[in-house]
């Protein structure tokens, strides 16, 4: 399975083509053009404005229906679940055509609900191909996202990422950073160390 990486530098989050789904809509539209007749939905990790700010405008350019967990919908009319404030905006103001939930199926994905960073944090799993499209939940450097924010949780993420260490992982796909396309596993095995260490 192809993922297209698409990057557009901080505080931006990191975007993924996969077939016909965008992963996260926080990079410039123009980022998005050369795919737009492919994406079909595009699904929201969480509603952080860093992976949201253009999804009015990329949904759109590709008539594509967008997705995210209906813990985190709220997110994406509302500035204090976004963060909008944060970045001198407002919420992208969209109604979400579908709620996801879990074990919801996109694509040649599974949907994984993970909450500690935001109450409807997802990650995207497809066991075939041993990827994960995982948002802020975990990064490719072995780190975990933060919990601080509102309907953060620090004891939903250690859940989280125990879940997720289960998982056989090889390309790891991240919110933010470089993305690895082998031993993913690794990686997530790192962070569930690291939240057992005490961090953060």
């Amino acid at each position: 399975m192809q993922v297209e990486w698409l990057y557009s530098g901080d505080p931006w989050a990191n975007a993924y083509v996969v077939g016909n789904i965008l992963v996260d809509a926080g990079v410039l539209p123009m980022a998005v053009v050369p795919y737009k007749g492919q994406i079909e939905t595009i699904v929201l990790t969480h509603c952080h404005f860093d992976h949201t700010a253009r999804v009015k405008e990329i949904a759109h350019m590709c008539n594509a229906k967008v997705a995210i967990h209906r813990a985190d919908a709220r997110g994406l009319l509302d500035e204090v679940p976004s963060l909008s404030m944060n970045f001198g905006a407002r919420a992208p103001g969209v109604i979400a055509d579908l709620l996801l939930t879990e074990g919801d199926t996109i694509g040649d994905f599974m949907v994984l609900h993970t909450p500690g960073h935001t109450p409807g944090c997802i990650c995207l799993y497809s066991e075939k191909d041993r990827l994960l499209l995982s948002g802020d939940t975990v990064f490719a450097d072995g780190y975990f996202g933060r919990y601080d924010f509102p309907g953060g949780s620090r004891a939903e993420l250690a859940r989280s990422l125990d879940r997720l260490s289960a998982l056989d992982v090889e390309g790891l796909f991240a919110g933010h950073g470089e993305p690895t396309e082998e031993n993913g596993s690794r990686s997530i095995a790192a962070a569930v160390g690291l939240m057992k260490s005490g961090y953060g």
